[in-house]
């Protein structure tokens, strides 16, 4: 009877969550595709002008889009590499009195609000680009990188470590018996056999990286140009967040259909991740 019980709460709470990403995605397709169809999908995609507000207004997301783009990927790129060694370190070679240190950092790095991520931003990072790099401003795609590139750490430190003390002691024990070393074992046995865990780390990096606004909004410049590494740029994010308050009309059904391709531009790369995934493990 306890486990009738059980499975009938736990499966409640499933459909819960599908029903909740269901209403969401009925949400935004109703409230996105006005815009669309009033402006049009190309113009809406690949217009390199966005002026909600001018007298004659202009509605074209590329610039947002590809900024999204190039700052998620620059984030992967700085920051996964950082996050997998940390996690590989953490796992299988730090004393136990390291580990315990480092953990608490990260987790408290975790807890870190986007606020404060984005103060330091401002104060610390915008006016060293600026300097390092003799800029006009230092509110540019590099500065949001960064930011990112340190957000996303938690996320796949934690869940790699967890996917790498997952992996049977015993594949550990026989390659070091066939005359491997530590390290080799590590990652030619250990790595492989927790990919999966590793690339699911790497996604919720991707999730993190792509849905935050706030930080990004605060060293970006938060200007609608086309993506330049020491340039303001602005966010697919950041462009809901920063006109939301005050829109109406057009511009605000504009808004929503800006976070219906957000939307599906994350579905699209979690699909495309669970894809590969997939056929690698038939494979």
């Amino acid at each position: 009877m306890l486990e009738l019980v059980m499975h009938s709460i736990f499966l409640v709470l499933g459909l819960i969550t599908v029903g909740c990403v269901l209403l969401i995605t009925v949400y935004l397709v109703i409230s996105g595709i006005p815009a669309i169809r009033r402006i049009g999908l190309v113009p809406f995609l690949f217009n390199k002008t966005w002026a909600s507000t001018a007298a004659t207004p202009s509605f074209g997301i590329l610039p947002f889009i590809l900024t999204s783009i190039y700052g998620t990927a620059g984030a992967i790129l700085l920051g996964v590499p950082v996050g997998f060694f940390t996690a590989v370190y953490l796992a299988k070679m730090a004393k136990p009195s390291v580990r315990a240190i480092m953990q608490s950092a990260v987790s408290m790095l975790s807890g870190i609000p986007s606020v404060v991520y984005g103060l330091v931003g401002m104060l610390i990072l915008v006016p060293g680009i600026r300097r390092l790099f003799n800029v006009p401003d230092g509110s540019s795609l590099l500065a949001a990188i960064i930011v990112l590139s340190i957000m996303i750490l938690p996320s796949i430190i934690k869940v790699s470590v967890t996917a790498l003390e997952a992996v049977p002691k015993e594949y550990e024990d026989a390659s070091l018996a066939l005359g491997a070393t530590p390290v080799e074992t590590y990652f030619r046995v250990s790595v492989p056999a927790a990919k999966s865990g590793i690339a699911a780390a790497v996604v919720l990096g991707v999730g993190r990286a792509i849905g935050e606004a706030m930080a990004v909004m605060m060293v970006s410049g938060n200007v609608p140009n086309m993506p330049s590494l020491f340039q303001s740029v602005r966010f697919l994010t950041t462009a809901v967040a920063s006109e939301m308050s005050y829109s109406s009309g057009l511009q605000q059904q504009a808004l929503f259909s800006i976070a219906l391709v957000l939307f599906l531009f994350i579905m699209l790369i979690n699909a495309a991740l669970n894809f590969f995934l997939k056929r690698e493990k038939e494979g």
